[in-house]
């Protein structure tokens, strides 16, 4: 699953600011892929407490799922304004 191109007129639609708009979308794909890291912690500790240590689970290919990549969503939630964001002013204290 490859990314599409996205056009600069649609981001900018979002964003004054293209180099912003690359931040938010960036961290958003920080935040989707450490979510799905915490996920699958949960799921792994949740199945050793169930099997035994010393037995390798048997991966089969038929239970690969391929899940859409984290820059894509991040992508996608930006250009349909799933996204809420707001810029901290500097605040200079005397």
């Amino acid at each position: 699953m490859a990314i599409k191109p996205v056009s600069l007129r649609k981001i900018e639609e979002k964003s004054k600011n293209i180099y912003e708009a690359v931040v938010v979308m960036s961290k958003r794909a920080r935040q989707i892929n450490q979510e799905r890291f915490e996920e699958q912690v949960i799921e792994e500790s949740e199945e050793l407490e169930l099997d035994v240590l010393d037995e390798l689970p048997d991966i089969k290919p038929e239970d690969y799922v391929e899940k859409e990549k984290v820059t894509t969503k991040a992508i996608n939630e930006f250009l349909e304004g799933e996204v809420n964001w707001r810029v901290l002013e500097d605040t200079e204290e005397d």
